[in-house]
């Protein structure tokens, strides 16, 4: 049975320091692979924004997980480097502490999510940014496993 990768890059416009919701370009990357069954992964190519897999259906969930990371990471804290403004250096820790690549499993050409979970870009930054997502997509097109 031979395996298939299959790649696009997804570029992704933040309202700045928020969540955005990706699993549907996500979902049609898969889709346009014609994958059946495999593994989807996802990674960021930037340090200062990530990616996580959290509650899709509740915002109360995004403003619980930003009041965290605020109080581990805070804008105002005695960084040595700023060299981009003052919230870089807290977007740094941000994004070392959640991750920069997600692999999700594929079963009949779909992304096998739970119900309630979507897949999110968490930009760390306070102002707008034009962020890169490559999603690269293994596995059979033929069948359902």
């Amino acid at each position: 049975m031979a395996s298939n990768v299959f790649r696009r890059s997804v570029s992704i416009t933040t309202r700045g320091r928020s969540f955005a919701a990706v699993t549907e370009p996500v979902a049609a990357v898969v889709t346009e692979s014609g994958i059946r069954t495999g593994l989807c992964n996802v990674f960021i190519r930037h340090t200062s924004a990530s990616l996580l897999i959290t509650e899709n259906a509740d915002p109360a969930v995004h403003r619980d997980l930003e009041r965290f990371m605020w109080r581990i990471a805070p804008d105002e804290g005695d960084y040595e480097h700023d060299a981009e403004g003052p919230d870089d250096m807290p977007a740094h820790l941000r994004s070392m502490l959640t991750a920069a690549t997600l692999t999700i499993p594929i079963g009949a050409g779909e992304l096998l999510l739970g119900t309630w979970q979507g897949i999110y870009l968490w930009e760390h930054r306070s102002h707008p940014h034009q962020r890169e997502l490559m999603v690269t997509v293994l596995g059979d097109q033929s069948g359902d496993q």
